[in-house]
C-alpha cells in the first residue's frame, strides 16, 4: 500500500472477514507502539481480540494457549510465542483450569472435602474441554487453519520466518500474508522512493493494493542490505572487544597463578629487574657511563623502591657501563631481599607477596578497564583526521596496558621491600585449590614488630560504610575515591 494508514485499513477488514468466518488469526506486529494502536483500531470495529507484548508478557502462556480456538484473534510482536506450538481449537487443560477458577473464585481456604469435590470438578471440566477442543479443531482445520497475518515486515528474514512459522505445524493447515506500506521504516530507508515515484505516475489511489514480484524484490533486497549492515556492526564491535579479551587473558593468567598458591617469587623479581633496567635506561639517557649527578639520584630513588638504605654508594655506579651497573643494582636487590625473607619468614614472605600482587593487579585492572572504556566511547573521532579508529584503538590501547603493567611492577616492587608481616591470622580455606589470604601488614620501621596478642574468642561485627569507586574522596579532595584514596 502506499500509505500506512491505508495498509493498516486494508489489515482490519481481513481481520474481520476471517473472524466473522471463524478462522483464528494471529497478528503480528514490529512493536509494542503499532500492536496497541492496531488493538484500538479493533476495538473501535468490535472484534474481540487479545494482545501479547511486553506490556502483559505475564500472560503469554494462556494467550497463545487459545490462540488457535475458533475465531480468536491475537496481536502480538514478531518475537511472540517463539517455542510454543498454537493447538487448533484450543488447550483442553488451559480451558478446564480457567473455568474451575471462576467457580472456586473468592474461596481461600478448602476443607479436605470440598479439595476432593475440587477434584472431581476438575476432571469432569477437563473432559467436556476435550470434547470442544475437538470439535473447535475439526471446524478450524476445514476453514484453513491458523491464519498469521504480518502488518510490516521486519529488518530481519529470520524474524519474519519465525512469525510465518507460527501456522502450519505438525501438518496442520495454515496461512501466512503481510500488509506492507512504503511508509514502512524498512521500504523508506530502502528502496521506497523508487516504487512510490512510480505510483504517482500512474495515478494509484493509496487504498489500491500492490502485488507484484517487484515489490517482493525491492523487500528482500532492503533486508539483505540491512542483515549485512547489522552484520557489519557486530564483526567491528567484536574487534573491539578482541583488543581488551587478549588483556584480559593476560592478567587472569598471573591473577589464577596467584589464587592457586603458587610461589610468586621468581615472577617478583622479574619484576624488579624490570623496574631497575628501566630506572637505568632513564639515568643513562644512550651515554656510555654515569655521571655523579645521575649516579646520585638513580641511587636515591632506587632506596624507594629495591635498595638498603646507604648500602650503596654512588661513587661506585660513577663511569660504570649500563650493564654493570645493572648487574651491581640486580645483586644488592636480591640481597635485599634475601634480609627481608630472613625477617619475615619464608612462609611469611610467600603469602606476602601473593597478597601484594593480587591487591596491586586488581587496583591497576579496574582503572584500566575504566581508561579503556573512555577510550573506546572517543576513539570514533579519529576517522574526522583520516585515521582508522580500530588501529588508533588497538596502538593506543597497547600502549595503556604497557603503561599499566609498568606501574604494577613499580608499584609490588616498591611495597615487596617496605612492608613487613606483624602477625600471621588464623586462616581459614575458603577454595580448596586457593591458598592466598591477606595478612596484616605495616610498613618497614613503623609498629613494634612483636607478635600481636592472641584475638579473643567473640568479637563484635565491624560494619563500615563502602565508599564506591566513583564517589567523591572522603578526605576532601574533591577528587573522585578511585583517584585518590581509593588507588
Amino acid at each position: 500500500f502506499k500509505t500506512e494508514r491505508a495498509k493498516f485499513k486494508a489489515a482490519v477488514e481481513e481481520i474481520e472477514q476471517r473472524h466473522r468466518s471463524g478462522q483464528p488469526v494471529l497478528v503480528g506486529t514490529i512493536s509494542v507502539e503499532k500492536s496497541e494502536m492496531l488493538s484500538r483500531i479493533l476495538k473501535r470495529q468490535g472484534v474481540p481480540h487479545q494482545v501479547l507484548n511486553a506490556v502483559n508478557h505475564d500472560q503469554e502462556a494462556q494467550i497463545i494457549a487459545q490462540a488457535g480456538r475458533k475465531g480468536a484473534v491475537t496481536i502480538s510482536t514478531n518475537m511472540a510465542g517463539r517455542g510454543t506450538d498454537i493447538i487448533l481449537g484450543g488447550n483442553p487443560e488451559f480451558l478446564a483450569r480457567e473455568r474451575l477458577l471462576k467457580e472456586y473464585s473468592g474461596r481461600e481456604e478448602l476443607s479436605p472435602e470440598e479439595v476432593f469435590q475440587r477434584k472431581q470438578r476438575y476432571d469432569e471440566l477437563m473432559e467436556k474441554s476435550r470434547q470442544l477442543a475437538s470439535q473447535e479443531r475439526e471446524e478450524v482445520l476445514s476453514l484453513g487453519g491458523l491464519h498469521v497475518l504480518g502488518t510490516e515486515r521486519h529488518e530481519s528474514r529470520r524474524i519474519d520466518n519465525q512469525l510465518r512459522g507460527r501456522a502450519g505445524r505438525q501438518g496442520d493447515p495454515g496461512s501466512s500474508q503481510f500488509f506492507i506500506s512504503l511508509e514502512d521504516d524498512l521500504m523508506r530507508l530502502f528502496g521506497g522512493d523508487n516504487i512510490a515515484s512510480i505510483m504517482d505516475r500512474l495515478g494509484m489511489e493509496e487504498d489500491m493494493p500492490i502485488d507484484h514480484p517487484l515489490i517482493s524484490g525491492a523487500i528482500e533486497r532492503a533486508q539483505k542490505k540491512v542483515e549485512s549492515r547489522n552484520f557489519e556492526i557486530r564483526r567491528h564491535l567484536l574487534e573491539y572487544d578482541d583488543v581488551l579479551n587478549e588483556q584480559r587473558r593476560v592478567i587472569y593468567e598471573q591473577r589464577q597463578q596467584v589464587l592457586e598458591g603458587k610461589d610468586m617469587r621468581q615472577p617478583i623479581l622479574d619484576m624488579v629487574e624490570e623496574v631497575i633496567e628501566r630506572r637505568l635506561q632513564t639515568y643513562f639517557m644512550e651515554r656510555p657511563v654515569l655521571e655523579q649527578e645521575d649516579a646520585e639520584a638513580l641511587v636515591s630513588e632506587g632506596e624507594r623502591f629495591f635498595l638498603l638504605r646507604g648500602k650503596v654508594d654512588p661513587t661506585s655506579l660513577v663511569d660504570l657501563e649500563l650493564e654493570s651497573a645493572k648487574q651491581l643494582l640486580l645483586q644488592e636487590a636480591l640481597l635485599h631481599y634475601s634480609r627481608r625473607e630472613e625477617e619475615n619468614g619464608p612462609e611469611n614472605m610467600r603469602e606476602l607477596e601473593r597478597v601484594v600482587l593480587l591487591r596491586t593487579v586488581d587496583s591497576h585492572w579496574m582503572d584500566h578497564i575504566d581508561a579503556m572504556h573512555e577510550l573506546r566511547q572517543s576513539i570514533g573521532l579519529r576517522a574526522y583526521g583520516q585515521q582508522d579508529p580500530l588501529v588508533e584503538y588497538r596502538h593506543e590501547g597497547f600502549d595503556m596496558f604497557e603503561a599499566m603493567i609498568g606501574s604494577i611492577q613499580e608499584e609490588v616492587s616498591r611495597l615487596i621491600y617496605l612492608l613487613r608481616v606483624a602477625a600471621r591470622p588464623q586462616r581459614r580455606e575458603v577454595v580448596a585449590s586457593t591458598t592466598a589470604s591477606h595478612q596484616r601488614v605495616t610498613p618497614v620501621g613503623g609498629g613494634s614488630g612483636k607478635e600481636s596478642s592472641p584475638a579473643p574468642a567473640a568479637r563484635k561485627p565491624v560494619t563500615v560504610t563502602k565508599v564506591g569507586r566513583n564517589e567523591p574522596c572522603p578526605c576532601g579532595s574533591g577528587k573522585k575515591y578511585k583517584r585518590c584514596c581509593g588507588k
